[in-house]
C-alpha cells in the first residue's frame, strides 16, 4: 500500500481506506493456504491479477499506516541452501505499483502470516511503479509505504530447511499480470533432487495402490486416467483411473491413488513409469520428468493388523506428534479425547486430543496427529504408547483389523533456542565500535549474525564497526541442531556531527557582523577563529574587523565538539573591504591596464536586489548587471563603444534598514 504526506493525497487515501473492504480471495494462489510452489530456476508468469483481498498483514518496521494485501499472489518455496534471496516482479505495464513481502513460515499454519510479525523477514512496499524485488541494488531489507522510496531491497538472509510465503500485491486496482523470477543471491530454493517413486502399497482390498512420490510435484502433469503408471505382473487387472491428493484445493501433491479395475491376489508386484495420454510422466516443480525407468516394489498383504509403524520427525517444541502407519486407519476408530495413547517422559505433559487426517473427505488416514497440553520446550526422552481408548478400542486400519495394545515409539527433544541478544555502543569521532551479546545455552552451535553495512559473523558474541552514524538492522538466527529461532533488532547511533555556519561573503570594516553556527549533533563547544586574532565560544558570536589599508581576505574557522569528545572543524572565506561608501565613478579608461578598467559600483556590500543599468546619449541601453562586481568593460556585444558620457541607474535594497534606494548619474568612457 502506498502514502504520500500532502494532505490533498491523505484525504484521498481515507477515502480509500473507508470504501476499501476486505474481499475474499478464493482463486488458488490468492490465500497463502493455496499458494504456488515456485522453481527457483524458473519465470513464474501470472497473466492477469483477479481484483479482492485488503487484509492487515503486520510489519516489524512499517507502522506509520496499516498495510494490506491488495489483489495478493502467494507464492511459496523451501530453503535448500542458506544465503541471501535475490528475486525480481516484472509487471507487464510499467506503469502498475507492485509490493510484496516475505514470511519464514517454518512450523507455521499459512494463516499466521496475518498474525504473527516476527515471521517477516523482508518486504518493499515503494509507493513507486516498475519492476521490484531484492537484489545487490537494495540498502534496506524493509522498505516501508511512500512515494520516493526504492523499489529494490536489500536481499534477505534465508535459511537452509525453512519454509517461506512470498506475498505479491498489486496495489494498482487492475488485472494487469507480472512475471516473477529468482536470481542474484547466494541462496538455493531449488530442489535438486531427481524426481522419482518413494514407494507404492495396496489397499487391504487389493484393488486400489497408494503411490508415495519423493516430493511435492504439480497436479496438472498427472495423467486423469493412470496411464502415466503400469503394474507387473498385472495377472489381468488394469488401471482404470486416478486420484492426486489434495489437487482438488491444490498445485501439488506428493501422494497419488490409483483404482484397479478388480483386485490383486496376495503376493509381490511392481510399478512402473511412462509416458501417460499427456505426453509426459509426473513432473516437479522445475518441469523435471520422473524417468520411465523408475519402478518401485509393493506388496499385497493378507488381512493382518497394521503395527504402530513410525513416528514423523520431531521438530523444536513440538506441540503435537505426528504417528505414520503402514495402511490407513479408520479415522473414525480414532478416540478425539486422545485416551487412544498415553505419554511418558522427564516431564509431566498430557494428551489433549487425536485424530486422523481425513479432511480431504477420505475415510481414512496413514497419519494421526496427537496433540499435546503444552510444547515440550525443555530437552527429554519420551514414549508414547498405545492402549484401548474411551472408544473400548485402541485404532482400526480400513480393514477393520485392531493395532494391538502396548505397541510403542520412543522419541526425543532437545530445549529450545532464543536468539534475543543485547549490545553494548563504543562511540568513536570516526568509527563507532558495537560490541553483539547473546547468552547462547540450550545447546547452541551455530549462529548467523547480519550485522549491516556488509558486515556478517557466525561467532557467538561478534563485534562490528560502523563509519555511518545512522540507524543500524541487525538480524541474528542460532540454532542447536534442532531447533532455530531468529531476533530482529534496530537501533540508531547517534553521534552524528557537523560543523557548518552562514554569514556574509563581503564585510564592512568597524561595524558588528553576526555569525550563525548551523552545527548538527550533540554539540557541548564552539569555537571561532575569525582570522584577525580575535576568537568566541559563543554559538552564533558578533565580530568588528578593524579598518583595513586595503580589501582583506579571511578565513573564518569554526570548530564544535559533541559529548563524546569529538570535534569538527568548516571553514568559509570572508573579504573585509576598507569602506562601505557605495558610489559610482564618474570616469573610466577600459584600456586593460588593471586601473579603472570597468564602470560598476564602488563598495555595494550592502547592496541587494541590485540592479545596475548603462545607457547611452540616445537612450539605448549598452549594459545590465545584477552583481555589482562585475562591471561595463565599454563594450556591446564585444565592440568598443565610442568615447563620450553615458548614463547610468542603479537600484537597491539597503541590507540594514531594507529600506529601497535609487541612485543616477553619468560617467565619462575615455580611451
Amino acid at each position: 500500500m502506498k502514502f504520500v504526506f500532502t494532505l490533498s493525497c491523505l484525504i484521498i487515501i481515507h477515502s480509500f481506506a473507508v470504501s476499501q473492504t476486505v474481499t475474499p480471495c478464493n482463486a488458488p494462489g490468492q490465500n497463502p493456504s493455496t499458494a504456488f510452489p515456485v522453481c527457483g530456476t524458473s519465470t513464474f508468469t501470472q497473466s492477469s491479477v483477479p481484483i479482492c483481498g485488503g487484509n492487515v498483514v503486520p510489519s516489524p518496521t512499517c507502522n506509520t499506516y496499516p498495510l494490506t494485501d491488495i489483489n495478493p499472489f502467494w507464492y511459496k518455496f523451501t530453503c535448500f541452501q542458506s544465503g541471501t534471496l535475490g528475486f525480481k516482479i516484472t509487471p507487464h505495464t510499467n506503469s502498475e505499483d507492485y509490493d510484496w513481502q516475505l514470511f519464514d513460515v517454518t512450523g507455521q499454519s499459512p494463516g499466521a502470516v496475518y498474525t504473527n510479525v516476527n515471521l517477516v523477514v523482508a518486504c518493499n512496499w515503494s509507493g513507486e511503479s516498475g519492476t521490484t524485488g531484492a537484489s545487490s541494488a537494495g540498502t534496506n531489507v524493509f522498505v516501508c509505504e511512500g512515494y520516493g522510496k526504492p523499489l529494490w531491497s536489500k536481499m534477505p538472509i534465508i535459511t537452509q530447511g525453512h519454509e517461506y510465503l512470498l506475498l505479491v500485491s498489486h496495489f494498482t486496482q487492475t488485472q494487469s499480470g507480472y512475471d516473477l523470477s529468482f536470481g542474484g543471491g547466494t541462496a538455493v530454493i531449488t530442489d535438486s533432487t531427481p524426481p522419482r517413486l518413494r514407494s507404492a502399497e495396496s489397499s487391504c482390498g487389493g484393488n486400489i495402490i497408494r503411490i508415495k512420490l519423493n516430493k511435492k510435484m504439480k497436479c496438472n502433469s498427472v495423467a486423469a486416467n493412470g496411464s502415466d503408471f503400469f503394474i507387473t505382473p498385472s495377472g489381468g487387472v488394469t488401471i482404470t483411473g486416478v486420484n492426486a491428493i489434495n489437487c482438488s484445493t491444490g498445485f501439488d501433491t506428493d501422494s497419488i491413488e490409483l483404482q484397479l479395475s478388480g483386485s490383486l491376489a496376495p503376493g509381490n508386484y511392481t510399478l512402473n513409469v511412462k509416458q501417460g495420454s499427456d505426453a509426459n510422466t509426473v513432473l516437479d516443480y522445475c518441469d523435471n520428468a520422473i524417468p520411465t525407468t523408475d519402478q518401485v516394489n509393493f506388496t499385497v498383504f493378507p488381512l493382518q493388523p497394521t503395527p504402530m509403524d513410525s513416528m514423523e520427525v520431531v521438530k523444536c517444541k513440538p506441540s503435537s506428534l505426528k504417528l505414520i502407519f503402514r495402511k490407513p486407519i479408520l479415522c473414525s476408530s480414532v478416540a478425539a479425547n486422545g485416551s487412544d495413547f498415553t505419554l511418558t517422559g522427564p516431564y509431566a505433559v498430557t494428551i489433549t486430543g487425536a485424530s486422523g487426517n481425513c479432511s480431504n473427505g477420505t475415510a481414512s488416514s496413514k497419519e494421526i496427529i496427537i496433540n499435546l497440553s503444552q510444547p515440550l520446550y525443555n530437552a527429554g526422552n519420551f514414549t508414547l504408547t498405545l492402549q484401548k481408548g474411551s472408544d473400548g478400542n485402541t485404532v482400526l486400519d480400513e480393514c477393520t483389523q485392531q493395532t494391538p495394545a502396548g505397541s510403542a515409539l520412543s522419541f526425543s527433544v532437545k530445549d529450545t533456542v532464543n536468539a534475543d541478544f543485547s549490545f553494548q555502543k563504543n562511540y568513536g569521532c570516526t568509527t563507532d565500535t558495537v560490541n553483539f551479546i547473546h547468552p547462547g545455552g540450550n545447546g547452541i552451535t551455530n549462529w548467523q549474525w547480519n550485522l549491516d553495512e556488509g558486515q556478517f559473523s557466525n561467532v557467538q558474541n561478534p563485534q562490528a564497526f560502523y563509519k555511518n552514524f545512522n540507524t543500524k538492522n541487525i538480524a541474528l538466527v542460532v540454532s542447536n541442531g534442532f531447533c532455530t529461532d531468529s531476533s530482529f533488532q534496530t537501533f540508531t547511533l547517534d553521534n552524528y556531527l557537523k560543523a557548518d555556519f552562514t554569514a556574509f561573503d563581503d564585510l564592512c570594516p568597524n561595524e558588528a557582523t553576526s555569525f550563525t553556527g548551523t552545527a548538527q549533533g550533540k554539540i557541548v563547544q564552539h569555537n571561532w577563529d575569525f582570522g584577525d586574532g580575535g576568537t568566541s565560544s559563543q554559538q552564533s558570536p558578533t565580530h568588528i574587523y578593524s579598518n583595513p589599508f586595503t580589501t582583506t581576505s579571511y578565513i573564518i574557522k569554526y570548530t564544535v565538539t559533541d559529548s563524546f569528545g569529538c570535534q569538527k572543524t568548516a571553514e568559509k572565506p570572508v573579504k573585509v573591504y576598507s569602506s562601505c561608501y557605495l558610489a559610482v565613478p564618474t570616469a573610466f579608461t577600459p584600456n586593460n591596464d588593471g586601473k579603472n578598467d570597468f564602470l560598476a559600483p564602488l563598495n555595494a556590500i550592502k547592496a541587494e536586489n541590485l540592479n545596475f543599468k548603462v545607457f547611452n546619449r540616445w537612450g539605448q541601453l549598452v549594459f545590465e548587471t545584477t552583481n555589482w562586481k562585475y562591471g561595463w568593460d565599454g563594450t556591446v556585444k564585444g565592440s568598443p563603444q565610442p568615447t563620450g558620457v553615458y548614463v547610468w541607474f542603479l537600484t537597491y535594497v539597503d541590507r540594514d534598514s531594507k529600506q529601497a534606494r535609487q541612485m543616477k548619474g553619468t560617467a565619462a568612457l575615455i580611451r
